[in-house]
């Protein structure tokens, strides 16, 4: 028995309720109503304003991603006549949802609605029953339940039977509430420095599109002072401006990194999952810190490809496939990162790549098109770096700010793992 209470109660309490003893061991189903959704066919799809938000998996991904979990909008809307023709009851606000099918389960993505709405077949809800539980509690108790351990099948799913049966360990109405308080803050923080992210995000791609011209020109609409009467810039072929990269990497030992379609401008970030060796690793082409390399190959999904330029090692390995470059020295590199990342992936790439669709969907570019590409470029070099510098500072902002909003965000994540118990008897 005394391993028993052990086991359910949390390594941290407020001072309050450190004599309450351990945590009632109940099912999901003593706890909180489980609500399942309807279906939601296509004719009753595409409304874009209406009393009810209709909440898909989509839906609910999206609130974690932009809006710290909470669910106040959807792509889609019903009104009462299509409530009544659906058969359905909305969800009163303050119900935690979450995807019960497919792959989207495993993500374990959990929602609180702060309105009332309607849920789909393939998601799940959760309403805290009265004197039992408290609505947030049940949020943050559902983000500590991991759906992969109760579901089974080749397409991974869980049914209303298995939620209930699933057991947890709640403390009294007073322990929850305090729980909930803390943590409600501690997102009120957090999606506070998520917005101000956004909000310098937004700043830096409206900035870089004014320092750079439009499509078509070569005056930006917003200069520094000291050139403002510069004149235009200059049209200027990526293979005038660069150098073409082809070294083979041989028999050096290097790190093979990947570019995956669509990521834009990073630093090193991915590996391939396998062991490159051999003949085909050889092939690889060798690249040096601060060299840029692009990937050629374009899907219909992302029709922009990426480029990258590594930060992290002094050398790497791209595959061959890939078309890599450097700067010439009497130009700024730092300068035209701004440029690829403002207009880079617009009409210039797109009208060499519509017209060579290969069988397995991707899009190429040919090499002679791609160093054939015109970039504005200011005549004058301290232009360029100006240019440069200004985004440089925006940039190290952001990476300050996503650095803190981490930080919060495994605060957070560790606390949580403080505040509920991490075993319970089963």
């Amino acid at each position: 028995m005394p391993e028993q209470k052990k086991a359910v109660i949390p390594r941290l309490r407020f001072p309050e309720f450190r004599d309450a003893g351990p945590w009632e061991v109940k099912r999901l189903g003593e706890v909180c109503d489980v609500l399942q959704g309807y279906g939601f066919p296509h004719r009753f799809q595409g409304k874009q304003r209406g009393k009810y938000p209709f909440c898909k998996v989509s839906d609910v991904t999206r609130a974690v991603v932009e809006n710290g979990g909470h669910i106040t909008s959807a792509a889609n809307y019903i009104d009462e006549e299509d409530l009544l023709a659906l058969r359905a009851q909305p969800l009163p606000p303050g119900t935690t949802i979450f995807a019960r099918i497919g792959e989207a389960l495993r993500s374990n993505n959990r929602a609180i609605t702060d309105v009332s709405c309607v849920i789909d077949n393939n998601v799940c809800g959760l309403k805290a029953l009265q004197d039992i539980a408290i609505d947030y509690f049940v949020f943050c108790l559902a983000q500590r339940i991991d759906l992969n351990e109760h579901c089974g099948g080749a397409v991974p799913s869980v049914n209303k039977t298995t939620i209930e049966s699933i057991k947890v360990a709640i403390p009294g109405a007073g322990e929850q509430q305090k729980i909930a308080e803390c943590l409600s803050s501690l997102d009120e923080v957090i999606e506070l420095e998520a917005k101000q992210l956004e909000a310098l995000q937004a700043h830096k791609k409206g900035l870089m599109q004014q320092l750079f011209p439009r499509e078509g020109e070569t005056t930006p609409r917003l200069r520094f002072p000291e050139f403002r009467d510069a004149g235009p810039w200059e049209m200027k072929r990526l293979g005038d401006l660069a150098t073409r990269i082809a070294e083979k990497v041989g028999s050096r030992r290097l790190i093979p990194v990947s570019i995956s379609a669509g990521i834009g401008f990073v630093s090193q970030k991915e590996k391939f999952g396998r062991d490159i060796s051999g003949r085909q690793y050889q092939n690889y082409i060798r690249l040096k810190k601060w060299q840029f390399s692009y990937n050629k190959g374009h899907s219909k999904a992302f029709p922009q490809g990426a480029v990258y330029q590594l930060r992290e090692f002094d050398e790497a390995a791209v595959p061959k496939a890939f078309y890599s470059f450097e700067f010439k020295s009497n130009y700024v590199p730092e300068f035209f990162i701004g440029y690829f990342a403002s207009n880079f992936h617009g009409t210039q790439l797109a009208k060499f790549v519509t017209s060579s669709a290969r069988s397995d969907g991707l899009l190429n570019i040919s090499a002679d098109d791609f160093f054939s590409i015109m970039l504005p470029t200011p005549r004058d070099t301290k232009e360029q770096q100006k240019i440069a510098d200004c985004l440089s500072s925006l940039d190290e902002l952001i990476e300050l700010q996503a650095k803190q909003l981490e930080a919060l965000q495994a605060h957070k994540k560790g606390l949580m793992q403080q505040l509920f118990p991490q075993e319970i008897d089963l």
